[in-house]
């Protein structure tokens, strides 16, 4: 980095200090509109009424394990500004010799040692998910709503065991009905 700005300008990573997000593993996302701006629906009577940008979230988000084979999707919710949901890194490995099979389009896998980025192929990993989450989500959005945005980052949560995927499943699933109490709730 350039001595000119002594680093004032630069943000730190959200993200865990030498975790492999490529790395098999549940992950709690949760994925805010630029400024918190409602533009997913409403909720009412403690249940998420979707709007049709929405349902193209909705949509897109169904869609993750179609582009990105490896993943497996955990409880999710729309909310009027924000997406939470769970997301399941799954690849298969090869624990003989802790070979990953490398996926090459329609042809036969390839078995390849660990070796080069130990963080992997940055095209399968947790950031291109999301990122392939919200541009889906944003093409579809502005041809409804040209001034639909996503705010820059993401939060995201490395789920330990079965007891806190229990727990945050059941936050995601009951999230429209504390709606009035949620740091996210911009009336």
């Amino acid at each position: 980095m350039s001595q000119k700005f002594q680093n004032k300008y630069r943000i730190a990573s959200a993200r865990l200090k030498n975790w492999d997000y490529g790395s098999n593993a549940a992950y709690f996302v949760t994925i805010c509109t630029k400024n918190r701006e409602c533009f997913f629906g409403e909720i009412q009577n403690g249940e998420m009424i979707l709007n049709d940008v929405g349902r193209i979230a909705n949509d897109c988000w169904w869609q993750i394990p179609e582009h990105f084979p490896f993943v497996k999707l955990g409880n999710h919710i729309i909310m009027p500004n924000h997406v939470h949901g769970i997301v399941v890194i799954d690849k298969p490995t090869d624990d003989r010799n802790d070979i990953r099979m490398i996926e090459t389009q329609n042809f036969a896998s390839l078995r390849t040692p660990q070796t080069g980025n130990r963080f992997g192929p940055q095209s399968k990993n947790l950031a291109s998910i999301i990122r392939g989450f919200k541009s889906g989500v944003t093409m579809g959005a502005r041809s409804i709503n040209p001034d639909f945005a996503w705010q820059a980052r993401y939060h995201d949560h490395i789920i330990r065991d079965d007891q806190s995927f229990h727990r945050i499943s059941d936050y995601i699933k009951n999230n429209p009905k504390n709606w009035q109490g949620d740091r996210f709730c911009k009336l």
